[in-house]
C-alpha cells in the first residue's frame, strides 16, 4: 500500500491542500487511489501512536487500521492530511524544543506501516508569520512565554526536517515553502495523488485565486494550465504580478514582539534555512523554476 501522507506543519494551509486534492476524487478512485475523510483517521492515528508509548503494534494492528480508515478493498494508495499530526499549537514548542513530538510520532507511524510505501509531505513558512499565526492560536501570554527557552531566532525549520528523516528514514518526504505554493501548487496535486504529468489534474489554480483581484480571476477563464511544470510556474508568477491584492499577498505582522530588525533577521536566516533542507539527502525539496 502507498500511503501519502500531509503531516504540516501548522499554520500552512489549512487543508486546502486536501480540499483540492479532493476536486479529483472520482477519477482518482477508479484507480484504486482513496481519500478517505478526515473523522476516519486523525483521532484513530493519534490514539493509536500515543497507546503504542514507543512499543510495537499487535501484528494485526495495521489491517484494523486500514480497514477502519479505507472501505475499498482494492485501493492501492491512501491520501491523508492532518497538520496537527505532531502537535497541536500550544504543543509546538513542549519543553522549550520546537516540535518535540516530531520523533515519537512519526516513530510510531513508521511501526504501524512498517512495509507500506510511505510518503510524508510538509509544508514550512517564514517564522515571523508562522510564530504569529500559531501564537494566535496557542493564545499564550506572550510569546517568550510560547517558546520558553528558545528565541525567535532559534526557529529552523532544518531541525524539525531532520528529526522526520531520523524517525522514518525510509519515508520519502516532500518539503515545499507555504510562500510558494500559488506557484507550484499542480505539482504538489500530483505528488501527494500519484497523477502523471500528462493527465488532467483538478485543482491547479485554487492557490492564486486566492490572491487575485476580480480582474485576476477573470483572466484565470481564459487560460489553459501549460503541462510543462516551469512554463506553469512563470504563467502563475505574472499572473500574481499582473493581478494580485496587496491585502491578500502582503501578510500585516501585528506582534510587538517582531521588530523591523527582528523580521529581517529572522527572514535572512528562514532563506539560509531553506538552502540547508534543499541539501539534505534524501529530502525533496519543492521549488518554483527548477
Amino acid at each position: 500500500m502507498q500511503i501519502a501522507f500531509h503531516i504540516g506543519a501548522n499554520c500552512t494551509d489549512a487543508d486546502q491542500l486536501r480540499k483540492s486534492v479532493l476536486r479529483n476524487a472520482a477519477a482518482l478512485l477508479q484507480q484504486g487511489i482513496v481519500i478517505p475523510g478526515s473523522d476516519k483517521y486523525r483521532a484513530l492515528l493519534r490514539e493509536t501512536i500515543d497507546g503504542l508509548n514507543g512499543a510495537q503494534p499487535a501484528a494485526d494492528t495495521r489491517e484494523i487500521l486500514l480497514d477502519a480508515i479505507i472501505a475499498q478493498d482494492d485501493a492501492t494508495r491512501v491520501i491523508l492530511t492532518n497538520d496537527n499530526f505532531i502537535a497541536i499549537p500550544k504543543r509546538i514548542f513542549d519543553r522549550g524544543v520546537f516540535y518535540a513530538q516530531t520523533e515519537p510520532k512519526l516513530c510510531g507511524l513508521q511501526r504501524l506501516f512498517p512495509e507500506d510505501e510511505l510518503s510524508l509531505f510538509f509544508a514550512i513558512r517564514n517564522p515571523v508569520t508562522f510564530l504569529q499565526d500559531a501564537a494566535r492560536l496557542a493564545e499564550p501570554t506572550s510569546l517568550r512565554e510560547y517558546l520558553g527557552l528558545l528565541s525567535p531566532m532559534d526557529v529552523r525549520w532544518s531541525d524539525v526536517v531532520k528529526k522526520i528523516k531520523r524517525a522514518a528514514p525510509r519515508a520519502r518526504l516532500n518539503v515545499w515553502c507555504t510562500e510558494d505554493a500559488p506557484l507550484i501548487w499542480e505539482d504538489l496535486i500530483r505528488l501527494q495523488t500519484g497523477i502523471p504529468p500528462d493527465d488532467p489534474v483538478q485543482g491547479g489554480f485554487d492557490m492564486v485565486r486566492r490572491v487575485l483581484t476580480p480582474a485576476g480571476l477573470e483572466q484565470i477563464k481564459a487560460l489553459e494550465m501549460p503541462r510543462d511544470r516551469i512554463a506553469r510556474h512563470a504563467l502563475i508568477g505574472d499572473l500574481i504580478e499582473d493581478f494580485a491584492a496587496p491585502d491578500l499577498v502582503e501578510e500585516q505582522i501585528t506582534m510587538e514582539e517582531f521588530t523591523p530588525e527582528l523580521i529581517g533577521a529572522m527572514s535572512e536566516a528562514y532563506e539560509d534555512d531553506i538552502d540547508v533542507i534543499a541539501a539534505m539527502d534524501g529530502v525533496e525539496m519543492i521549488l518554483p523554476f527548477t
